[in-house]
């Protein structure tokens, strides 16, 4: 069995994390979302509440081989626990590829399981930071967001 593992804090979960979702879910036979812990972040919304709309979105979307999870270590150990094959990570532009093959190299010889890149094409402007400083301007960020997402941030905000 092919098993995907596509970990972040998903701070919030926006189109184009769907969109490498999407993807993954033709590619693998199942697909773990992790909700991580970066200590180098302050998460803005709650990680159980992102977590239970992101599962309500892939049921929503008949998205049924893909689960949300929350964890906390290092990703690579936890997806080896998981008996992943693969990590997945999204890549916008060629800054990301730099930054995420580097975290690649460090993942695959700690676990010895490889790194997928999925272009995030039409979604390559938005990300989780992007959103949410456009959330604290004031700004209408529903159609960055699936519906299920926009809930909560407009919930929290």
């Amino acid at each position: 069995m092919k098993i995907g593992f596509y970990a972040g804090s998903f701070d919030p979960f926006t189109i184009g994390h769907l969109h490498i979702v999407k993807t993954a879910s033709k590619i693998f036979d199942k697909v773990i979302i992790g909700i991580g812990v970066n200590p180098k972040k302050t998460r803005k919304y709650d990680k159980n509440k992102m977590c239970k709309a992101i599962q309500d979105l892939l049921v929503d979307q008949n998205i049924l081989n893909v689960e949300c999870i929350l964890f906390d270590g290092l990703t690579a150990d936890i997806a080896k626990d998981y008996g992943a094959t693969f990590l997945i990570r999204g890549v916008r532009n060629g800054i990301d590829y730099d930054f995420e093959e580097n975290l690649a190299l460090i993942n695959e010889e700690l676990s010895g399981i490889d790194t997928i890149y999925i272009r995030a094409g039409a979604f390559g402007a938005v990300s989780s930071s992007m959103v949410y400083e456009l959330i604290k301007r004031d700004k209408d960020v529903s159609k960055y967001l699936p519906s299920q997402i926009y809930e909560i941030v407009k919930g929290e905000k």
